[in-house]
C-alpha cells in the first residue's frame, strides 16, 4: 500500500469533511451540503463515502480525494497536505538524512526566534510608551484594532538591547539572533537591535511563518524611513509576496493576483475587504515572486504600482521580467495575463483605499492592458517630429514585450496598435517582429535512457494502437463497436493513465500541448473551459498513486530551482519513487507484475512487443493528446454517473427543488457537450 493509500486508508473522508462542513448530512448512498467553497442555497456539494471522494456539482465544479480537499480548503499545496495528513493518520514518511535534518532544525529554530520578536514586538506596542505609535496607526494610517491585531503590527522601542535581551532570556545565542535579522554585529564585536524606534511589520512566507521584518522609523529625522530584515536562510525578498499568506485563498477564488508595492497598501486593502492583494519585496518584481501566484492560484496579475516616476519604472521593470518569464515558458505553465492599474490623480493605492475604497473593484476590473501601458508610456517620450530611427529604436525596445504571448491573435493586434501610435507600416513593424522572434527550443529534461522524444515509448508500436475507451466500457475500432469484457476494463485504463503519465514524466513539457487542446475544444465557452475541458490533472487518473505523481508533475512545473525529474526525485517517498521508475520501464512484462500477473493476454495487445520505432508519421504528441481526452472521457462519464443517481435521490427523496434539479440538468448537459467534442476530437 502507497502513503497516499495508507493515508487514506486511516482517514474517512466524510468524517474530515464534516469538521468543516458542519451541514454534511447523508443523503441517500451519499453525503450532501452547501458547498463550502463558494456561496450557494441548494445544496451541490457532495461526498460519496464509496469512493471516497467529493464533488461540487454547483459553481465549482471540482472534486477530488482527501488530498485535494484538504489542500483546498487550507491552501496548502500537496507536500503540506501529505505531510498534515500524515501526521493526523500516524503514517511515517520517509525519514530525513541526518545533513537534512540538521538544516531543517536550524531553519527551524531561526523561524521560532522570528516567531517569538514577533510576539515581543506586538508586545511593546501595547506599551504606554507606545501611545503615540498607536496613534499613527490610527489616526493616520486609519487602521482599526483589529487589522492591527490580524497583521501582528509591532514596535521596537528606542532601546539598543530591547530585543536582544528578550531573545537571550529565551536561551538564544548571539550568533543564532544576528543570523536571524534581529540583532547587527559591528567591527568590533558588539551586537546591538537592528529595529530601533520603528513600527515593526512581520513579514511571512507563503504558509504563515515570520521569516523577516520591515521596519518604519518614527522619527521623522531618521536617514532610512524603511529598513528590512537582512538576506538569511529564512529571508529571501525575491521569494516573497507579503500577504500571500492571508491573502491566497482570495487570489484563487477570484483567479487576480494584484500586487502593490508597500506593506501598508496590502493592510489598507486587506482591512477593506480586498484580500487579493500582495505586495512585491523589492523595487520591481521577480520571476519567483510571479510564480508565487501563478499558475497556482491566478490566472492574472495586476500591477498597481505607485504613481510617481519611481513606481512607474518599477512596473516597467516589473514587466521586463514577465516577459523574459514567459520567454522561457516553454511548457506554457504560466499563460498569466498581466494588467496595469492606474490610480487616479497619482494617488498611492493606501491613499486611494483610505479615501474611496468602494472604487477599487472597478479600478482592478479596467485595468489596462500591458500593450496599451507600454506603447502609450513609450510613445509618451517621442517628440512630435521624432524622426524614423527614433520611432523604430521605440519599436524595437517593445517588440518583445508585446510578442510575449501565446495568443498569435494578441500579438497581432498589439502589432497593429503599435505601428498605428508609431505612424509606421504594419508590413514593417511585422518584419521587424520578425527578427526579434529567434526559434528557440525548450532543452530536454536530462532524464536517463530517454528515448528520442519524436519517437513512441519502447514497448508502443503504432501499428497496434490501444483502442479508444469509450466510458461506458465499449471500444471503438475501425468504426465498429463492441462491448468489452468487464475484466478488461481495469487494465485497460490502467495501460492508459501509465502511458500518460509515463510519457509526461519523460516530457513535461506535453502537458501545455493536452491543456491546449482542451482550450481548442471548449473554444471560447467559459463554462466548459472552466469545467468538463478544464486542465488535465489529478482528477484525471483513478489510481492513487498516479494521482498523487500527476500532483507532484505539476508541481515540479510551477518551480524553476531544479528540472523536474530532479525535484521529483527529492521530494517523492519510496513507494512513489518505485511507481515513478516503473513507469519510466517501456517493458510489458514490468507493467503485467505491476497488475499483478492479470491479464497478461491484454496487455500484450496493448503493449506490443513489435516494432522498436514508431511507423512514419507517428506523433507522440499527437498519441499522447488522444489517450489524455479518452481519460477525460471517462472521467466525464463516471461524474455523470453520479449526477444521475443525483437526480434519481431528489426526486424520491424529500429534496424536491427545482432549481437544484435544474442545475444538475445543466451540468449534465454540459458534460454531454464536452464529452461530444472529445469524440469528435479523437474519432
Amino acid at each position: 500500500m502507497s502513503t497516499t493509500d495508507d493515508i487514506k486508508a486511516r482517514i474517512d473522508l466524510v468524517s474530515y469533511v464534516q469538521r468543516f462542513v458542519p451541514g454534511l448530512k447523508k443523503a441517500g448512498r451519499n453525503h450532501k451540503a452547501c458547498c463550502p467553497f463558494h456561496n450557494e442555497k441548494t445544496p451541490s456539494f457532495v461526498v460519496n463515502p464509496a469512493r471516497q471522494t467529493w464533488h461540487c456539482f454547483g459553481a465549482c465544479a471540482e472534486g477530488g480525494d482527501l488530498f485535494t480537499f484538504a489542500q483546498k480548503m487550507h491552501g496548502w499545496d500537496f507536500k503540506e497536505a501529505l505531510r498534515e495528513l500524515a501526521a493526523e493518520a500516524g503514517v511515517q514518511l520517509r525519514p530525513q538524512s541526518p545533513e537534512q535534518k540538521s538544516r531543517s532544525d536550524h531553519l527551524e529554530k531561526l523561524r521560532g526566534i522570528a516567531a517569538s520578536a514577533a510576539d515581543f514586538f506586538q508586545q511593546a506596542l501595547q506599551r504606554e510608551s507606545a501611545a503615540g505609535v498607536r496613534a499613527y496607526l490610527r489616526d493616520q494610517r486609519g487602521l482599526n484594532a483589529e487589522t492591527v491585531q490580524a497583521f501582528q503590527i509591532g514596535y521596537a522601542p528606542d532601546s539598543w538591547d530591547f530585543m536582544l535581551r528578550a531573545l537571550r532570556d529565551l536561551g538564544h545565542g548571539d550568533d543564532d539572533i544576528v543570523e536571524a535579522g534581529l540583532a547587527v554585529r559591528n567591527d568590533n564585536g558588539r551586537v546591538y537591535d537592528r529595529f530601533r524606534n520603528r513600527l515593526i511589520i512581520p513579514i511571512r512566507d507563503e504558509r504563515g511563518r515570520v521569516v523577516g521584518f520591515g521596519g518604519r522609523a518614527m522619527d521623522p529625522n531618521e536617514n532610512a524611513k524603511y529598513i528590512n530584515s537582512p538576506g538569511s536562510a529564512i529571508f529571501d525578498k525575491s521569494r516573497l509576496l507579503y500577504g500571500l499568506d492571508m491573502g491566497r485563498s482570495a487570489i484563487r477564488d477570484s483567479g487576480t493576483a494584484v500586487i502593490v508595492e508597500g506593506y501598508m497598501d496590502v493592510i489598507q486593502a486587506h482591512q477593506a475587504g480586498y484580500a487579493n492583494v500582495v505586495a512585491q519585496m523589492g523595487t520591481a518584481m521577480t520571476e519567483p515572486q510571479i510564480r508565487l501566484v501563478a499558475p497556482r492560484f491566478a490566472k492574472r496579475i495586476v500591477l498597481a504600482l505607485d504613481a510617481d516616476e519611481a513606481g512607474q519604472n518599477a512596473a516597467r521593470r516589473s514587466l521586463d521580467v514577465a516577459r523574459q518569464t514567459l520567454s522561457r515558458d516553454y511548457a506554457g505553465k504560466l499563460s498569466v495575463d498581466f494588467a496595469i492599474l492606474q490610480i487616479p490623480a497619482g494617488k498611492d493605492p493606501d491613499d486611494f483605499l483610505r479615501e474611496s475604497p468602494e472604487g477599487w473593484p472597478a479600478l482592478v476590473d479596467n485595468a489596462q492592458g500591458v500593450a496599451d501601458f507600454v506603447i502609450n508610456m513609450e510613445a509618451a517620450t517621442l517628440r512630435a517630429a521624432a524622426s524614423l530611427q527614433e520611432r523604430q529604436a521605440v519599436a524595437q525596445t517593445l517588440l518583445p514585450l508585446l510578442l510575449a504571448s501565446e495568443n498569435n491573435v494578441y500579438k497581432q493586434d498589439n502589432i497593429q496598435k503599435l505601428a498605428r501610435r508609431l505612424r509606421i507600416s504594419e508590413r514593417d513593424m511585422l518584419a521587424w517582429a520578425q527578427e526579434q522572434t529567434p526559434l528557440v527550443t525548450p532543452p530536454p529534461p536530462p532524464l536517463p535512457d530517454e528515448p528520442p522524444p519524436d519517437l513512441p515509448p519502447d514497448y508502443w508500436d503504432n501499428e497496434h494502437d490501444l483502442p479508444l475507451v469509450e466510458a461506458d466500457g465499449a471500444t471503438e475500432e475501425l468504426g465498429t463497436t463492441a462491448p468489452a469484457p468487464p475484466a478488461a476494463k481495469e487494465p485497460l485504463t490502467r495501460a492508459i493513465e501509465a502511458f500518460c503519465l509515463g510519457v509526461l514524466l519523460k516530457n513535461p513539457n506535453l502537458l501545455y500541448q493536452v491543456n491546449r487542446k482542451l482550450r481548442e475544444l471548449a473554444a471560447e465557452d467559459d463554462d466548459l473551459l472552466r469545467g468538463p475541458l478544464g486542465e488535465l490533472n489529478a482528477s484525471d487518473f483513478t489510481q492513487s498513486q498516479y494521482r498523487a505523481l500527476m500532483v507532484f508533475l505539476q508541481e515540479s512545473l510551477a518551480q524553476d530551482d531544479m528540472e523536474p525529474m530532479q525535484y521529483l526525485g527529492q521530494v517523492l517517498e519510496e513507494d512513489l519513487r518505485a511507481e515513478l521508475r516503473a513507469l519510466l520501464i517501456p517493458d510489458p512484462d514490468a507493467v503485467s507484475d505491476r497488475i499483478k500477473g492479470n491479464f497478461r493476454v491484454d496487455l500484450n495487445d496493448i503493449f506490443r512487443r513489435g516494432s522498436q520505432k514508431a511507423r512514419p508519421g507517428f506523433s507522440l504528441q499527437d498519441e499522447l493528446i488522444v489517450r489524455a481526452l479518452q481519460l477525460r472521457l471517462q472521467r466525464l462519464e463516471t461524474e455523470r454517473v453520479e449526477m444521475q443517481y443525483l437526480q434519481e435521490e431528489a426526486q424520491n427523496g424529500s429534496d424536491r427543488d427545482e432549481q437544484y434539479n435544474d442545475q444538475i440538468r445543466a451540468k449534465i448537459m454540459l458534460s454531454m457537450r464536452a464529452k461530444a467534442r472529445i469524440n469528435v476530437a479523437v474519432g
